[in-house]
């Protein structure tokens, strides 16, 4: 379970690409890359972010770090050329999962969504620490080869992140209400102020540290949101109307000055905000968990979204292969403190397992 270090290749030389390349970069990775536009390849060449700009056939993984509408040909394109490693696992950085699932269906590829970002724009915002305490959302299917996912999963983990597997569904169901719906509510509170900053020229002046927090992300570069809307539009229209009905709610307790209706609605979000999860530490206390699976595609997506859903986060993960070829040996590690539950979850959906508490 030790850091793999190797040859890897990013198409998309952006923000997140440029983070990714440096980041691996740093932790002594050969890193080739490539984009749609020569200046910013360049230019990632010049910050650091690259080794070379080109594409490597010896690379183990590539990120394709494209826009979303382009990620199923760039990828699909790049898991057709057989002349590439055996061992070659290829993953993408898009915040929708659903449709590039379904568009590539293929052992080798692990969609992925890093949760991570920040306000400034291409390559020149990139930063080798971005994914530091960010947690990096995996996507296996039914068809995802176990080594791939595993090996994927200790690249991401070396650059820092916290590693979460969802199935493409849920990822865009959840993403809609953490990511996509904050950043349009974001965008269209900030537009109404500069609509009523025409009328008063002293109102953005009076914009203070809530304002300012609340509206950092309307600051993000627009180009890739058409993309997320389209692609997640029914997850986002069916946050949109949730959220709309809670304003709606708020709206009445006010126009009725209902103080006591008002302190419980913002006493419950001070609350919910309060028991946010932090980034966190190792824990002292880890627990080694083997389970025994039959060999083939999709057993490692159901234990690993499993732990998603049970809020288990998997600190190291590896897979067992047995001599026969049709059995192996799930071996993860996780907090000492979530293995009953996890153990628990596996018994009923009929898998064993053992467990062994690390020094």
């Amino acid at each position: 379970m030790d850091d793999v270090v190797g040859r890897v290749e990013v198409v998309g030389t952006g923000l997140i690409g440029g983070s990714i390349g440096l980041g691996l970069r740093t932790r002594g990775w050969h890193v080739t890359g490539n984009d749609a536009d020569p200046v910013v390849a360049a230019r990632a060449l010049a910050l650091g972010a690259l080794d070379a700009v080109g594409e490597d056939p010896d690379a183990s993984v590539v990120f394709v770090a494209t826009p979303m509408s382009s990620v199923v040909e760039v990828a699909g394109g790049l898991l057709g050329r057989r002349h590439r490693r055996a061992d070659l696992v290829v993953t993408d950085v898009a915040g929708v999962k659903t449709p590039i699932a379904r568009g590539i269906v293929d052992p080798a590829f692990v969609g992925g969504h890093p949760m991570a970002g920040s306000e400034q724009a291409g390559v020149d915002g990139a930063d080798g620490e971005l994914f530091v305490g960010a947690t990096w959302v995996l996507t296996p299917t039914a068809v995802t080869d176990a080594d791939a996912y595993a090996r994927l999963r200790a690249v991401l983990s070396s650059l820092g992140a916290e590693v979460v597997a969802l199935s493409p569904q849920q990822h865009d169901a959840l993403v809609a209400v953490v990511s996509h719906v904050p950043h349009l509510t974001a965008a269209a509170l900030m537009n109404l102020a500069d609509r009523m900053a025409e009328q008063h020229a002293s109102l953005l002046r009076l914009a203070a540290g809530g304002f300012r927090d609340m509206t950092r992300v309307a600051a993000g570069a627009p180009d890739i949101w058409p993309d997320v809307c389209a692609e997640n539009a029914v997850a986002i229209v069916a946050t949109l109307d949730a959220l709309v009905d809670d304003l709606g709610a708020l709206r009445r307790r006010v126009a009725a000055a209902d103080r006591t209706g008002l302190y419980e609605v913002l006493e419950h979000a001070a609350q919910a905000r309060r028991s946010l999860p932090t980034a966190a530490a190792r824990p002292e206390r880890l627990t080694e968990v083997r389970v025994p699976v039959p060999d083939r595609p999709g057993v490692l997506a159901g234990i690993t979204t499993l732990a998603g859903d049970l809020g288990v986060n998997i600190y190291d993960l590896e897979i067992a292969h047995s001599a026969e070829g049709d059995r192996g040996v799930l071996v993860i590690v996780v907090d000492a403190d979530s293995v009953v539950a996890l153990q628990e979850a596996l018994a009923a959906l009929g898998f064993r397992s053992t467990a062994r508490q690390l020094a």
